[in-house]
Formats: C-alpha cells, sequence, structure tokens
C-alpha cells in the first residue's frame, strides 16, 4: 500500500511558495492549484503531465474544488468565490461570501457553490450555499472555526470540519437546515473526505488522529495515529485507502480502513496539500520539488 514516487512537475515561482487545496477536474482532465502566495490559480494537464497555465486574480486563494467541468475558488484575500469554466479557464461569475472563505464545494448538477467562512473581527464564522446560476444565498452561523467540507453522493448534506469544539457539522441541502453536530474524540477536525460507497467520513485531526465517522448516524466508529498535525485529506475509492498529508516533517499517511495498516511517505517540508486522481495517482504540492511530486497510488 506504499506510495510510489514517479516524477515531478514544475509550477513557475513555487520554490518556498505557498498553496493551498487543489482538485482534479475529470471532465477537462486537468488540476487546479490555489497558489494562495501569488494570488493566482495553476493549472496542470494531468495526461500531459505538465503545468499548462498560471490563471491571475485571486487574491489569497485559500482552495479549488472541481465538478464536472466547473471550478470553484475560495479567495480568502478579497472575500469571494470565483466560478470557473474548466475547459475555457475563464471565469463565470465571483460572488461576495463572508470574511476569510475557506473550504468549499460543488455540486454542479445542482449549481450549488458551498463555502465555509472563517470570519474576521468584524463577523463570525459562517457556512453559506450560493445557486451559482440564480444568485440565490442561504448562510448560517457556526459554532466554531470551520476547515474542509465534503457533500454526500446525492448532494443533500453538506459535512464540514469546526476546529473547536472540534466536531463534524452536517446541515442539509441547499437550506441550510436539520442541523446536527458529531463531536470527535480528537482535537481540531481539518481534513475531512468521505467513502460513498460505505457512507463513511474521514476527519483528520490536529491532535495527530483520523477518525472515522459513519455519515448516517454520526457514530465514530474507529480511530487510527497519524504521524503530526494533518490538512488535505483524500479518500481514493479504487484502493480503498485514505491519504493524509502532513506537512511537518513532510509527508503522506495512507490508511487502509479495513485493516488500520499505515504507511508513511517523505515528501518534503511543507508539503500539506494534495489532490487525488482516481485510480492510481496522488499529486503533492511541494515547495521543496518546485511544484508537483507524482506519486502512484497502486
Amino acid at each position: 500500500m506504499a506510495l510510489n514516487p514517479v516524477g515531478t512537475i514544475a509550477i513557475p515561482g513555487a520554490a518556498g511558495s505557498e498553496f493551498d487545496h487543489a482538485a482534479f477536474d475529470a471532465s477537462s482532465r486537468r488540476i487546479f492549484i490555489a497558489h494562495t502566495a501569488r494570488d493566482c490559480i495553476e493549472v496542470i494537464d494531468h495526461d500531459a503531465g505538465k503545468h499548462v497555465a498560471t490563471l491571475p486574480g485571486f487574491p489569497g486563494a485559500a482552495g479549488a474544488v472541481a465538478d464536472a467541468g466547473e471550478i470553484l475558488v475560495t479567495n480568502r484575500g478579497s472575500a469571494s468565490i470565483a466560478w470557473l469554466d474548466a475547459g475555457t479557464l475563464e471565469t463565470r461569475a465571483v460572488h461576495k461570501t463572508g470574511a476569510r472563505p475557506n473550504g468549499a464545494a460543488i455540486v454542479a448538477r445542482k449549481g450549488l457553490g458551498i463555502v465555509a467562512c472563517i470570519g474576521d473581527e468584524r463577523e463570525g464564522p459562517t457556512l453559506q450555499v450560493f445557486g451559482l446560476r440564480d444568485g440565490t444565498h442561504v448562510s448560517i452561523d457556526l459554532p466554531g472555526r470551520p476547515r474542509w467540507c465534503v457533500t454526500d453522493a446525492a448532494a443533500t448534506r453538506v459535512f464540514l470540519c469546526i476546529r473547536e469544539p472540534s466536531m463534524i457539522l452536517v446541515a442539509r441541502l441547499p437550506d441550510l437546515c436539520a442541523i446536527a453536530q458529531w463531536k470527535l474524540p480528537a482535537g481540531g477536525a481539518h481534513g475531512l473526505d468521505i467513502d460513498h460507497a460505505s457512507g463513511r467520513l474521514y476527519a483528520a485531526c490536529d491532535e495527530s488522529a483520523l477518525v472515522e465517522v459513519d455519515s448516517t448516524s454520526g457514530e465514530v466508529t474507529n480511530v487510527w495515529p497519524i504521524a503530526g498535525p494533518p490538512d488535505v485529506t483524500f479518500f481514493n475509492a479504487a484502493t480503498g485507502l485514505v491519504h493524509v498529508a502532513i506537512g511537518e516533517p513532510g509527508l503522506v499517511e495512507s490508511v487502509d480502513p479495513r485493516t488500520g495498516h499505515s504507511t508513511r511517505t517523505l515528501t518534503g517540508a511543507g508539503a500539506h496539500t494534495t489532490a487525488i486522481v482516481v485510480p492510481d495517482r496522488l499529486y503533492v504540492i511541494s515547495p521543496e520539488h518546485g511544484g508537483l511530486l507524482v506519486l502512484s497510488d497502486n
């Protein structure tokens, strides 16, 4: 179950820079990476294995998510989300959000953009849903600082990690009603992904733990130790492994939920974000490598 390095992909200006959440769009076969320090989005052609574009105008880009040829970017520096076309690379619309938008999700078939905002000294943290096509907007207050979020397969619910009190907050889409708070046994809920087939959520927590949660009942079904405070977390439906990026000392911890076995793959100091391409690739955004470290997951 070990990840194997198979190459690198250079990104201009990557050395010593800072990146955040990235996403693969299966329609365009491109990876979109939030280049936070350069206020831009980097675009990688997965099949060609090369950098193809730098898109400017995304202040403090904190994350990119993708679905069916559509991209949503959270711009922490301008309190906004940008809705992009993955094929043309053009921005379709920009919507104002609460302060410091962070975690996000997009549901193309329903035209929904979901964003969790950290807030600032003037406003508290919020979870917001936008109708990307019709401009509708719903917002609720949150009990703590939000991290990452995902939806269920039917896009009827959103699951959001809250740092403290450490929990997964659950809300119905698109109205954000029927809210539940599922407390976690480890502090600092952070990275999050979902296995739609088994109905299991995987929350990586700052208290060096990966927590498995039933996505229907909220029951904690397993807890595994990991090497340190995590960030981006992905579940690979093809291999059944959960990959957790840990920036310090710089590694990816891969956990097999079926057995509890784990392996650690060294990456690079500060490499805390990744993008997964099912079935067999994990891209680690690594300033130490000048761009992407490409790992085989097979």
